[in-house]
């Protein structure tokens, strides 16, 4: 039997995330202001065709899958990543640095757009604040780390946005950010879970110590319209 997190955008699209998806039984996604991710109920080239007639923009569009995939002709993948699905494993990390966090607001979205494009955590535009639960830690008036949700299947909900301004780096606000995710996440009496690149020993080995193990490896197709 699938696993919710095998398709997570298509299970999130049909479960937490469904407020904010667009498109009909087997295709559906999200607006480009929200999010590029998309989901099938299975990787048939009907179902891209049906995505390429009813996507409302040429693109890019991101499929994220646990199983590499034929892309049909009409569709050009622009950018191919392999990744890993990190699940957190229940353990509590005890919180040691503190810093204050702040919810952040539609009033902080240019803040939140600029240290993104600044530090390329995934893709994030004027609207990817509605997945909400985004919050972040300040400089006196200046936006300097920040971290939110963003898939929300049945039982889950994945840690996204994860950054630090490069001149804030070292002093453990990413660290506090992720554990405020991981609590609240449990809170609800849901389990955390993330997505990062396979080559990057570095965020792995991190996510490792606060408490997170590799599900499987994910893949990644960004789509434009041929």
């Amino acid at each position: 039997m699938e696993h919710v997190l095998d398709s997570p955008a298509w299970n999130a699209l049909n479960t937490n995330n469904s407020n904010l998806a667009y498109g009909n039984s087997n295709v559906k996604y999200f607006t480009k202001e929200v999010s590029p991710f998309f989901g099938l109920s299975e990787n048939s080239e009907e179902n891209f065709r049906v995505l390429y007639d009813i996507l409302p923009h040429t693109g890019p569009a991101l499929l994220v899958t646990n199983t590499q995939t034929q892309i049909p002709a009409r569709w050009k993948a622009i950018r191919f990543m392999s990744g890993l699905q990190m699940v957190h494993t229940g353990n509590i990390v005890t919180d040691i640095n503190p810093h204050e966090l702040m919810p952040l607001t539609m009033h902080h979205v240019p803040q939140m757009l600029a240290l993104t494009q600044l530090t390329n955590p995934g893709p994030f535009d004027e609207r990817t604040i509605d997945f909400g639960h985004y919050h972040g830690i300040f400089d006196g008036d200046k936006l300097v780390a920040m971290a939110g949700q963003r898939l929300h299947p049945e039982g889950y909900a994945e840690i996204s946005a994860v950054c630090t301004h490069p001149d804030h780096l070292g002093r453990g606000y990413a660290k506090q950010l992720m554990l405020h995710q991981i609590h609240r996440i449990n809170a609800e009496g849901e389990t955390p879970f993330l997505h990062v690149r396979g080559d990057n020993e570095r965020a792995i080995n991190v996510y490792k110590s606060l408490g997170f193990e590799t599900r499987t490896p994910i893949y990644f197709y960004v789509l434009v319209k041929a």
